[in-house]
């Protein structure tokens, strides 16, 4: 395969020649397989979707230009799926399983283009909302961090020369691939690519999923992003995320109803998917809570995704819980994601060998780990914690708890709200980097 010259592209970059999103599929597999299930059961519900700088010190609208923001927002939204990429999504198996993509999804999906959004600057930051249908805004999430962060790279490299941008690269290489050499020691572990949301650019996490797919062979079991999945022969991986429970959440009555809602998604997903896609992610209103209330019937789902709790912490509660439920933990799984990196996962792979089998989603570690590579005065390259996350549903607000008070969003008084029906036993604050 011919290799990209990443730092001749960056420096002869034009944005007619090189747009940051390329393709639809350029997302991650999550939100295709949640479409399916909001297109088909919630076709109706309107959501808007919001960007949030979790590093308020850092000035998204004084480093990024608003013209090239719109313009890149506005390429977007011309993109349609590619005939190619709807028989791939037809014809192709995940999971394990062929035909995953109902017919008269993918009918539907064939027409779908990402609606409008609104884009405007506020005390430093940028403010940008997306407002309609819940199954036409989940479509915005991941492009737009992804052209927010790309956008932030190409700002902060514009003042370097070819040969600056070659050594930037040529450290940023090297840095990886220690990584890599690291995590050859350990043949079974399992890793995948999860890096697409805050990566330095499409081009950088491309490199990074040929190294990892060559550099640890077997061990690097896929990507969560579609068109590299498509592109480069590998899995496409991804199971749900916090936006299904916040939304359903924000549609209920009273405090029976909220308190019930995350096991309604449970049933809702189950009604589509079945095997390694019946994956619990139990942190959205804390973990603490999900478990104490849990139905029997979850314990018989194939595992868990631990997101906002420190990963060994979180790892112990959910086996403690299947043990309790008469589970054996070695036949089930656990997926780490949660900001890690090479000494994270080596530790929680030690620490939970044999006990139980492991997965590890590695994001903005792997695709936007820049540190010590550029000279000092580009600060800029430093990855921050983007996220584009549901703010409201049907006109009411959405709430995220999380295991990590850090992490959490919503309207103030909503949150409180919640922390009465949920509880918010075992919540940890702990400083977000990514």
């Amino acid at each position: 395969m011919t290799k990209t010259d990443i730092a001749r592209r960056v420096y002869n970059h034009t944005w007619k020649l090189d747009p940051i999103c390329r393709s639809l599929l350029d997302t991650d597999f999550y939100k295709l397989l949640m479409l399916q299930m909001i297109w088909g059961l919630y076709p109706h519900v309107d959501a808007t979707f919001s960007l949030t700088n979790r590093n308020r010190n850092v000035h998204l609208a004084a480093e990024i230009d608003e013209g090239e923001l719109r313009e890149q927002l506005d390429h977007a939204r011309s993109i349609r799926f590619a005939k190619k990429e709807m028989i791939w999504l037809a014809g192709n198996s995940f999971y394990g399983r062929k035909q995953i993509f109902q017919p008269e999804f993918l009918a539907w999906l064939a027409d779908f283009r990402l609606p409008e959004y609104e884009l405007s600057r506020r005390d430093g930051q940028l403010e940008l909302h997306f407002h309609g249908r819940w199954m036409e805004t989940t479509m915005w999430e991941i492009p737009a961090l992804a052209i927010v962060n790309e956008l932030r790279s190409r700002a902060a490299m514009r003042s370097l020369g070819p040969f600056a941008l070659d050594v930037l690269y040529a450290r940023a290489k090297a840095k990886v691939w220690e990584k890599v050499e690291r995590l050859k020691k350990y043949p079974e572990i399992r890793i995948s690519d999860f890096g697409t949301r805050r990566r330095h650019s499409f081009l950088w996490q491309r490199w990074c999923v040929e190294a990892l797919k060559e550099g640890i062979g077997e061990a690097f079991t896929g990507t969560s992003n579609v068109l590299l999945a498509m592109d480069t022969d590998l899995e496409a991986l991804g199971t749900n995320a916090h936006e299904l429970p916040m939304v359903l959440a924000a549609l209920t009555d009273k405090d029976e109803e909220l308190k019930a809602s995350p096991y309604q998604v449970l049933r809702d997903w189950q009604s589509y998917y079945g095997g390694n896609l019946l994956i619990v992610l139990p942190d959205t209103f804390g973990t603490e809570s999900f478990l104490q209330a849990a139905p029997e019937w979850v314990a018989d789902w194939t595992g868990f995704r631990p997101d906002s709790a420190p990963p060994v912490e979180g790892g112990e509660r959910i086996i403690a819980w299947w043990k309790k439920h008469g589970r054996d933990p070695r036949e089930k799984l656990l997926i780490f994601s949660d900001a890690l990196d090479v000494d994270t996962i080596e530790r929680t792979y030690k620490h939970f060998k044999g006990r139980v089998r492991m997965a590890f989603g590695w994001g903005t570690n792997l695709t936007n780990d820049f540190e010590g590579c550029a000279p000092e005065e580009i600060a800029r390259l430093k990855a921050i914690s983007l996220v584009c996350k549901v703010s409201e549903a049907n006109g009411r607000p959405a709430v995220k708890l999380s295991d990590n008070p850090e992490k959490a969003t919503g309207d103030p008084a909503e949150i409180q709200r919640y922390l009465r029906v949920f509880g918010g036993h075992n919540r940890v604050r702990q400083p977000v980097a990514v």
